[in-house]
């Protein structure tokens, strides 16, 4: 190996020696360690300021408002106004002990659990499959007809299902025309999970391939051609080259995904929502929406929102550790770390 390592820049060049370079482990702090890294991904930070800008107004300024979880608040107070009044845990109390907090809770974690437990696998299968075709026509055929579904609005796709799905919809006339009897779909508690699993996966399952096929793009073809020459088929390759090389991007989704876990959204659950699937049909987002904007009890519907926020949280943690802990990916750490802490002497 050369003793010596050039860094090129646009019109010159330095070469350092690399018995110069020395790791220093006690000496570098935080602030520094930060400078650092700062100036060497100065243009890189650049790109992100406009997004983080974007985040800062309207995701971490409008939180000032969960304070409201903790006042009989009445639109038209002023919040931290001296006529606030402050209630405490008292809203928390009221919604743990609304006679059905546990169903409701209940479905949530459960429609969330199945979507997840579904939703998460099948982009990654899909990846990997579409990876293997041979033929790049078919293989953008395919992708097209995947990520088509997910342009469609949740208005028209809850209206495809009732076309489908409804008392008069398709499926029942091909049971009717079959000799059977007709199946209320929507009008059945025990449907709703599935069809709203399988609705939204279908929708969303080709767009989350995306950022797996760019992982798979990036594997070296070096490694497949070595793979070749010990014997080793495609479905093997798959298992040996494919997957390992996504697994960080698997990871980084996966904690992503469990910090979600407990956000469904209300505006599809409200879509499908009948008086024959309400008992399984009524989540946290939904009672929020119900209590807040319907019903114009502010507090109490913060502090429901509120406590699925610190489930999601609390997810996220767990999901972090546990990925840093086996994996060693994470999408946050401690400064530290002996191999972080290295600095350029010349």
């Amino acid at each position: 190996m050369d003793d010596s390592v050039r860094f090129a820049t646009d019109n010159t060049s330095e070469e350092i020696d690399l018995d110069k370079l020395e790791v220093v482990n006690k000496d570098l702090s935080k602030k520094e360690k930060w400078i650092m890294n700062f100036k060497r991904r100065k243009w890189a930070l650049l790109f992100i300021i406009p997004t983080l800008i974007y985040i800062i107004i309207f995701c971490y300024v409008p939180m000032y408002g969960i304070v409201i979880a903790f006042q009989d608040f009445i639109p038209g107070d002023s919040i931290f106004g001296t006529e606030a009044v402050w209630v405490g845990l008292d809203n928390f109390k009221l919604f743990f002990s609304i006679s059905n907090f546990m169903d409701i809770f209940f479905n949530t974690f459960t429609l969330c659990l199945f979507g997840f437990l579904v939703g998460f696998p099948l982009p990654i299968i899909v990846a990997l499959l579409l990876n293997s075709l041979r033929s790049k026509k078919m293989k953008k055929a395919i992708q097209t007809i995947f990520y088509a579904p997910h342009f469609i609005s949740l208005v028209v796709l809850v209206g495809m299902l009732f076309i489908f799905f409804g008392s008069n919809g398709l499926i029942n006339h091909l049971i009717q025309a079959l000799g059977g009897k007709t199946y209320p779909f929507f009008l059945k508690k025990e449907a709703f999970q599935p069809l709203f699993i399988f609705s939204g996966n279908w929708q969303d399952f080709g767009w989350s391939a995306i950022i797996y096929l760019a992982a798979l793009a990036g594997v070296d073809p070096a490694l497949h051609e070595a793979a070749k020459i010990d014997g080793a088929s495609r479905f093997k390759r798959i298992f040996s080259v494919d997957l390992p090389a996504i697994l960080p991007t698997i990871s980084m989704l996966l904690i992503l995904s469990i910090g979600n876990l407990m956000s469904c959204g209300y505006e599809k659950v409200l879509l499908m929502q009948t008086d024959g699937n309400i008992e399984k049909s009524q989540i946290l987002s939904t009672y929020v929406y119900n209590m807040g904007l319907i019903g114009g009890n502010y507090s109490l519907s913060t502090a429901a929102g509120l406590f699925n926020s610190v489930i999601n949280i609390v997810l996220l943690v767990i999901a972090n550790y546990t990925s840093k802990r086996f994996s060693e990916n994470s999408m946050w750490w401690l400064y530290g770390t002996n191999d972080d802490r290295t600095r350029i002497k010349t």
